[in-house]
């Protein structure tokens, strides 16, 4: 399936940071700790507020924004122009 965002939405990929300890051991509870919501931009649209936004950056965006949807066993966002807050360099 092909998403196409319209407007001024993007699509994103979510990127899930694990905590590791230096010998590669996974912390089951790493998860709990506030961490930034970052995503892989995928798609965007068209608009003003997207100005900046190129397919690949890599993007911090607001906690409870978008609608997640499943395209096989993959996640993406889409979310709003206004939801992005920074782009990552």
């Amino acid at each position: 399936m092909k998403i196409k965002p319209i407007g001024e939405r993007v699509l994103i990929k979510p990127i899930k940071e694990e905590e590791k300890t230096a010998g590669g051991i996974i912390l089951p509870g790493a998860s709990d700790k506030e961490k930034p919501n970052l995503g892989e931009v995928i798609a965007i649209g068209k608009g003003e507020k997207l100005e900046g936004i190129e397919v690949g950056n890599t993007i911090v965006y607001n906690k409870y924004s978008g609608t997640e949807i499943k395209s096989g066993d993959e996640k993406y966002i889409i979310l709003n122009g206004e939801d992005v807050l920074a782009i990552v360099e």
